[in-house]
């Protein structure tokens, strides 16, 4: 049974597709903590790469190895919007919740959500909860960034929710670096739900 949302705010998307020199940096540093964060290079002594990945990670709009629909993408026939997405299987006494959005192969961050409540179990299309925080993503939005790839090139789009052991402790549109460096040293479990471009 989903425990009853508090008050949500509705977001609005902008499309990410060519990313700025500047924001190219801080994606490059983000795409290094995110990789800390999944296991494949230790950011601090820690976090190991036996980090749990027990959080089983759903959607009722997307499904693992499809493509994106086209819906929370730029390509949308109206804005586009974040997609609803579920999560089970956190381990017991986890402090907040943490939600990615990345391209691993491109290091673009879209979409960056942080202390959110721990008995939160979904979140709903195109809205984020009161109470939770959005950071920057790779083009210095505070907002879901659509991905917007070009036609014929291949792309991953992880979704990603983290158990954190504690709250990051950051004001509202941190810089996504901070962010997503301190996901990667309060992480202790993990899951994705990986899309592709087509």
């Amino acid at each position: 049974m989903f425990p009853v949302m508090p008050y949500t705010r509705t977001l609005t998307a902008h499309g990410v597709s060519r990313v700025p020199l500047g924001a190219r940096v801080s994606a490059v540093v983000a795409g290094v903590a995110l990789l800390a964060s999944t296991g494949c290079e230790v950011l601090d002594s820690g976090l190991s790469g036996e980090m749990p990945t027990d959080i089983n990670v759903t959607s009722p709009m997307m499904q693992e190895g499809r493509p994106l629909p086209a819906a929370y993408t730029c390509e949308a026939e109206d804005d586009p919007v974040s997609p609803p997405l579920s999560w089970s299987g956190l381990p017991d006494d986890v402090g907040s919740i943490a939600v990615v959005v990345d391209d691993p192969q491109a290091a673009v961050v879209f979409w960056v959500i942080y202390d959110l409540d721990p008995q939160l179990v979904e979140l709903r299309q195109n809205t984020v909860p009161a109470d939770a925080k959005l950071a920057q993503n790779s083009s210095g939005d505070t907002a879901y960034g659509a991905p917007c790839p070009e036609e014929g090139d291949a792309h991953s789009y992880r979704f990603t929710v983290y158990a954190l052991d504690g709250t990051l402790g950051l004001p509202e549109g941190a810089a996504l670096d901070l962010t997503l460096e301190g996901i990667a040293e309060q992480a202790v479990a993990r899951g994705s739900l990986v899309t592709t471009s087509e």
